[in-house]
């Protein structure tokens, strides 16, 4: 751990800012209505960053910068590598939909996906209040124009403006929450907090009245019950590409974000806010089970479906901590990064088979438009299968290790109560299966509503082919993303 005052800590962010401007401005000239210059520069930029954050995570280093308002260490830049390729993934499937829809009138979705990856890595490596809220403003007001960024649709005009709304709500939650805290401690240094926090000469009381509005912030960002009022109305109501964009890479940051504040600043208080968690995990498991069963929107299952995914994640980060003993913590972070990340990964699919089927004036949002989609490109159902069975947590697939890993986590740390959680999880997850299968039934046995085939440019079916590969090769050898998800937090708790 040491101190640089050289910019070197933020160079994939400086390029990410420098290059998104840039690309804003030769879009100007560009007059392809696929924007495939834009789309290239985008792509390359993206790859060069990620590329860049391998290689500061691989050499094992935590350099605070800027007067410690900023860190880089494994944690936060394997993180952001992997949210530069979520995004990268995400255009990719986004663009051909995008295009048959008059959203590439301008580069503004590949300028905007730049900006809010930018405010993603900005939350990633926060090691202040302000910094961490700059990244999130950052990045919520470029999906709030994303979310409207086609202008001839009603559904998505009113998604954003919901949207905007609750969003504007949350970040009012957390502001208030971290003014309480600095109004606490005096500070908005992280480390600074944590050491003022640990001394035990701040009210008790003042300290978690700020951290209940900064847990409330946080569950909004993971939108978990009940905090998710916003999730299916702007899943289901934003266009494909931009669920895509909003459903994925950013729950890699709020996860880095949650780790900063709760684990990093406010250890401490580990006993209160693990506890808020717990209700949080509890009700999101059964409401967003309960409520996916209902639907018949395919996208607002999913909506649902992420509401309950993400108690896993709480389930983790509420395992570390027992009894002021933090032993078990970093094997219980550990197993919820690996739970995000691998969450991540199949979504990514997920979205991508369905923006695939859809085609000019037809969404494929429906359960039954999967109706016989064995029949007409086994290759696709395949895929869609595998990411249903995963996020089912069917063996072999990586869905299932990475609930293993979650409740073992959990029933490992010895809390009281941790085995009654743990079957209660697994109960909401057979509830879960039901909606799950239910697609893999419709695909595999149903009959098709149309005799459409299936097409995709090139970029799409390698990526989808690789991304569908990734699902299965890692839940039969997960050992190597564990270990890395293991090693970068032991690294982050150390410093």
């Amino acid at each position: 751990m040491f101190e640089k005052l050289s910019i070197a800590a933020v160079y994939p962010e400086m390029l990410l800012a420098v290059m998104a401007i840039v690309i804003a401005m030769v879009d100007l000239f560009v007059k392809c209505p696929r924007r495939t210059t834009t789309y290239a520069l985008s792509l390359i930029t993206i790859g060069v960053v990620a590329y860049l954050e391998a290689v500061a995570a691989t050499q094992g280093q935590t350099v605070y910068s800027f007067g410690n308002m900023v860190v880089s260490d494994p944690m936060g830049s394997w993180l952001k590598c992997f949210a530069a390729l979520a995004v990268m993934v995400t255009l990719v499937y986004g663009r051909p939909y995008a295009a048959e829809r008059d959203m590439l009138r301008g580069g503004e979705l590949f300028t905007l996906g730049l900006f809010a990856l930018l405010g993603m890595f900005v939350m990633i490596s926060g090691n202040n209040f302000l910094v961490l809220y700059l990244g999130l403003e950052l990045l919520t007001l470029s999906s709030y124009a994303m979310v409207a960024l086609r202008r001839d649709s009603a559904v998505a005009s009113e998604a954003a403006m919901k949207y905007f709304v609750l969003g504007a709500m949350a970040s009012g939650f957390l502001l208030y929450g971290l003014s309480m805290l600095y109004g606490a401690t005096g500070s908005l240094d992280i480390s600074t907090v944590f050491k003022a926090v640990a001394s035990g000469q701040i009210k008790h009381q003042v300290l978690v009245l700020g951290l209940v509005f900064v847990v409330c912030g946080l569950a909004f960002k993971f939108g978990v019950v009940p905090f998710h009022m916003w999730i299916p109305d702007v899943y289901q109501g934003a266009p494909t590409a931009i669920t895509l964009m909003i459903g994925g890479a950013p729950k890699l940051a709020a996860f880095a974000m949650t780790i900063r504040l709760l684990v990093e600043g406010l250890l401490p208080l580990a006993v209160d806010w693990q506890q808020m968690l717990m209700v949080l995990a509890i009700a999101s498991l059964l409401i967003g089970n309960l409520a996916a069963v209902a639907q018949t929107n395919l996208k607002r299952m999913l909506a649902f479906s992420t509401i309950a995914q993400m108690g896993f994640v709480l389930i983790g980060l509420l395992s570390g901590v027992v009894n002021g003993n933090t032993a078990a913590a970093a094997n219980a972070y550990s197993s919820s990064m690996f739970y995000v990340i691998t969450y991540v990964l199949t979504t990514l699919a997920t979205f991508g088979i369905i923006l695939l089927l859809a085609r000019e004036g037809f969404e494929s949002e429906e359960i039954s438009d999967l109706a016989g989609l064995n029949q007409r490109s086994p290759l696709y159902a395949g895929v869609m299968a595998a990411c249903m069975f995963s996020l089912a947590g069917v063996p072999p697939l990586v869905g299932f290790y990475a609930k293993l890993s979650v409740l073992q986590a959990l029933i490992a740390s010895g809390q009281t109560g941790a085995i009654v959680l743990a079957v209660f999880a697994v109960m909401m997850s057979l509830i879960g299966a039901f909606y799950y299968l239910r697609i893999v039934k419709v695909m595999y046995f149903d009959a098709p509503i149309t005799a459409t085939t299936v097409s995709a440019g090139a970029d799409v079916r390698v990526v989808l082919s690789l991304n569908g590969a990734l699902i299965l090769i890692l839940g039969i050898l997960p050992g190597g993303l564990m270990a890395l998800c293991a090693k970068a937090i032991v690294s982050t708790l150390g410093t």
